[in-house]
């Protein structure tokens, strides 16, 4: 049985992500396996990703809509990072070879045009110092099987992260109700889900601001240019080879997803 450390851990969720095979939770085996503890591991994850010369893009956030929670069994959102290597250009396909059983979502994302230090940070103040607003995809892929984790074990595991697509229609925040800003998710020509940006955390400013308060305990401030992805709109779905998908946004474009075993 392993000895679980912040350094075992690490190790096995990269070897895991690099050889693209899932493992059971460390919960499962890990008996004081606490969130302030997960958080440790990603951010421990997040510096053998920069020493590998990665860089950092921004954060997400995770289960910040009802309809996440409820699927995977929790009930408080938490926030992850964005690196360069998670990037997947507008156009390119899902690369399936790399990961292990991808899902996508859509997502209301935020280009920081200011510092966001917490904590106390309201919606309007986060708002405030917000550039531009865009459509997102967020192509996740637990390293878990069957999508089986506790809080502690997503976090550690960079809230399941797998690449993210952002697009090109940039719009001022205050341009946009963005809590009525809706998306309509199509796979294969039907439509599967829909959603309005209410439907995180009421209104994606709060995500933001959730985001920045949760950061600021652990020393972290968001930075000017990051992007913020503020979770997913709607449940997840998986994407195969030959899927495609279709997110239609109100006010912020539609983006287009195909994936590729090439």
């Amino acid at each position: 049985m392993t000895t679980w450390t912040v350094a075992t851990a690490v190790h096995t969720l990269l070897d895991a992500e690099n050889r693209r095979h899932d493992i059971e939770p460390l919960s499962d085996t890990w008996a004081d396996f606490t969130l302030d503890t997960a958080y440790r591991v990603q951010d421990e994850t997040l510096a053998r990703r920069l020493m590998r010369g990665e860089h950092i893009t921004g954060v997400k956030l995770g289960l910040t809509s009802r309809a996440k929670q409820a699927r995977m069994g929790v009930d408080t959102p938490l926030t992850a990072w964005l690196t360069d290597a998670m990037t997947l250009p507008i156009g390119d396909p899902v690369p399936l070879r790399q990961l292990i059983h991808p899902r996508v979502e859509p997502e209301i994302v935020f280009v920081m045009g200011e510092e966001l230090r917490g904590p106390g940070i309201t919606a309007g103040r986060a708002l405030a110092a917000v550039r531009s607003v865009h459509a997102g995809l967020e192509v996740i892929d637990s390293r878990y099987r069957d999508f089986r984790f506790t809080l502690p074990d997503v976090v550690a595991d960079n809230a399941s992260s797998g690449f993210v697509v952002t697009g090109g229609v940039a719009r001022a925040p205050y341009d946009l109700d963005l809590a009525l800003e809706a998306c309509v998710l199509e796979v294969d020509g039907r439509v599967v889900y829909t959603a309005t940006g209410a439907a995180v955390q009421g209104h994606p400013a709060e995500a933001l601001a959730l985001a920045a308060n949760s950061l600021a305990a652990r020393g972290i401030s968001i930075q000017p240019g990051w992007l913020v992805f503020t979770g997913g709109m709607t449940d997840a779905i998986p994407i195969t080879e030959g899927t495609h998908l279709t997110a239609s946004f109100t006010s912020l474009g539609t983006l287009v997803l195909g994936a590729s075993t090439g």
